[in-house]
C-alpha cells in the first residue's frame, strides 16, 4: 500500500530549507512513500530547484498561503490562520488525502489545530504526545511530554493504554511493561493522582511494573513510562540539555592542551559512535496519540536528519496501523470505564 504524507514545510526554526531536503531523502529509501509539501508555493519550489528535483505524482506541493509562528498563541493560530500550513496539512488528514501530517511547528498551535480538526478516538478524552528516550536497554516510549499539565487518573489510565499499544505495533512487543513516573517505587509515594492512577493500572489488565523513578526511564526498567504533560515535558528538556553537556564536556576536555587533543584522535571512533547514541535526532518526531488521524510532531530546530526521522515514524505508524489498535485497545479496556467523570 501506498502511503501519503503531508508536511507543513513552514514549521520550525528552518522551514523549507531543512523540511523539504528531508522528504527528498525519505522518499529515496521509501519509495512507495508519496509526499505532499504543504506551504508558501514559491519557496518550496524554490529550495525543489536547488536540490535539483521536480514536482511529480509522488511529490506535490500544496500551496498554503499563511504560516504558524514559534511563538504564536494556540488560540490565534486555531482562530485566525485557517489557510497555514500546519492547517491546511491537518486537513489533508482529515480528508484522506494524506495519511499521516508531521511539523515541527509550534507545538500548542499544533495540537489545538489537530484536535479541533480531527476529534479524538472514542474512549481518549484528551490527547498525549509520545516520544523516545534512549535507554541502556534499548528505547522507552514516554507519555505525555507536554499536552496535559494536569491530570486526573483516569487521564493517566488512557496514556498508559495509548503508550502500550504504540509500542505494541512499533517494537513489536507483545505486552509491552508500563511504569508509572513518580517519587519513589512504594506504592504509598506520590501524590493522590498518581496513587489512584496506579491502582487504576493494577486493576487495568496491562503489564503494569509499578512506580519508577527518573533514573529507571535511560535504565530501561519498563517499555513504556506514564507521567502528566508537566513532568513528562521537565523530563524530556533535562535530558536533551544533559545530553548536550555531556558532548560538550567532552569537546572541552579533549581540547585542553596537545595531549588530549592527541587522545581524542585516537579515540575519535569511540566518540563518534557516542554522539550517534545521544543524538536527539535519532529519536525526533513525537507522536500526537489519541486523535483519529497520525500526526506526528518534529523538534523546532531539528535539522534534516532528523526530520527524516519524524516524517520515518508517521510512515510506520501509517504501516503498523496504530489508529486502528488504539481504537481496538481502548475497546478492549472497555472505553467507557477509562474516561475521566
Amino acid at each position: 500500500m501506498e502511503t501519503t504524507v503531508a508536511v507543513d514545510c513552514m514549521g520550525g526554526d528552518h522551514g523549507p530549507s531543512v523540511t523539504v531536503p528531508a522528504a527528498l531523502e525519505f522518499q529515496k529509501t521509501h519509495p512507495r512513500g508519496n509526499i505532499i509539501l504543504v506551504g508558501l508555493q514559491e519557496a518550496i519550489e524554490a529550495e525543489l530547484r536547488a536540490c535539483g528535483v521536480a514536482p511529480g505524482p509522488q511529490l506535490r506541493v500544496y500551496n498554503a498561503s499563511q504560516s504558524v509562528d514559534m511563538d504564536e498563541a494556540p488560540a490565534s493560530a486555531l482562530r485566525g490562520k485557517k489557510d497555514s500550513s500546519m492547517r491546511v496539512a491537518i486537513n489533508l488528514v482529515k480528508s484522506g488525502e494524506a495519511h499521516a501530517c508531521v511539523s515541527a511547528g509550534n507545538t500548542g498551535a499544533l495540537m489545538a489545530i489537530a484536535r479541533f480538526v480531527l476529534k479524538t478516538l472514542p474512549g481518549i478524552d484528551r490527547p498525549a504526545i509520545a516520544g523516545i528516550m534512549p535507554t541502556l536497554k534499548g528505547e522507552a516510549y514516554v507519555l505525555d511530554l507536554g499536552a496535559n499539565v494536569n491530570c486526573t487518573p483516569e487521564h493517566l489510565l488512557q496514556f498508559a493504554i495509548m503508550g502500550s499499544t504504540l509500542v505494541s505495533a512499533m517494537q513489536h512487543i507483545e505486552r509491552p511493561s508500563i511504569g508509572l513516573l513518580n517519587i519513589g517505587e512504594e506504592d504509598i509515594k506520590g501524590n493522590d493522582v498518581v496513587k489512584q492512577a496506579g491502582e487504576l493500572l493494577r486493576a487495568s489488565g496491562l503489564n503494569f511494573y509499578g512506580n519508577v523513578e527518573g533514573d529507571d526511564i535511560f535504565k530501561g526498567t519498563t517499555d513504556v513510562v506514564v507521567c502528566d504533560g508537566f513532568v513528562g515535558n521537565i523530563a524530556l528538556k533535562s535530558a536533551e540539555g544533559l545530553a548536550k553537556m555531556l558532548r560538550a564536556f567532552l569537546t572541552e576536555e579533549f581540547r585542553r592542551n596537545w595531549f588530549t587533543v592527541a587522545c581524542g584522535a585516537i579515540a575519535m571512533p569511540v566518540l563518534k559512535a557516542f554522539r550517534r547514541r545521544v543524538d536527539p535526532g535519532r529519536y525526533n518526531g513525537a507522536s500526537l496519540l489519541g486523535l483519529k488521524g497520525i500526526v506526528v510532531k518534529s523538534h523546532g530546530s531539528a535539522d534534516s536528519f532528523a526530520f527524516q526521522n519524524a516524517i520515518e515514524r508517521a510512515f510506520e505508524e501509517v504501516r503498523e496501523d496504530v489508529l486502528q489498535r488504539i481504537s481496538q485497545g481502548m475497546a478492549a479496556a472497555g472505553h467507557e470505564s477509562v474516561r475521566a467523570s
